[in-house]
């Protein structure tokens, strides 16, 4: 069951639970009182690009890659070959493991990868050693339809 929206969860923390949820293939269920969820948790719990994540059709459960330090790098492979990524900061302390230093090589992908902030709904390339600044508890989610 998703705590999104309970207890005393950041929103930080909010993102990073969905997103982990739907790189895990675990099924949605919302736990929380949804008459009367926030408009910033409804957001989350409504987020169609996560939950495409979630429910994609190869169905095959994502992996941590890699960690370092307190960041932990996860992939998920998608169908028609896309693939998803999503950078937690499970650290306390914004700043104890960053600026985090992506890297694409430890993830098989090569060269800039250019793909879709799920949170932000912008364009990102992503590139490798590049330095990420992440939140305490936060997450960075892309999903890349064609890598390289």
């Amino acid at each position: 069951m998703l705590e999104v929206g309970n207890g005393k969860l950041s929103l930080e923390e909010n993102r990073s639970h969905f997103s982990l949820w739907a790189m895990l293939a675990a099924p949605l269920l919302a736990g929380n009182d949804l008459p009367n969820m926030k408009p910033e948790i409804k957001a989350i719990l409504t987020n169609r690009d996560v939950i495409a994540i979630d429910q994609d059709k190869l169905g095959k459960q994502g992996s941590r890659v890699y960690s370092e330090g307190e960041v932990d790098v996860w992939e998920r492979h998608l169908a028609g070959g896309a693939v998803a990524i999503a950078v937690v900061n499970a650290g306390d302390d914004r700043y104890s493991t960053h600026p985090f230093h992506l890297s694409l090589a430890k993830l098989g992908l090569h060269g800039p990868q250019t793909g879709k902030d799920l949170w932000t709904g912008k364009t990102i390339t992503l590139r490798d050693g590049q330095p990420l600044e992440l939140a305490s508890h936060d997450v960075l989610l892309v999903r890349i339809d064609a890598p390289k």
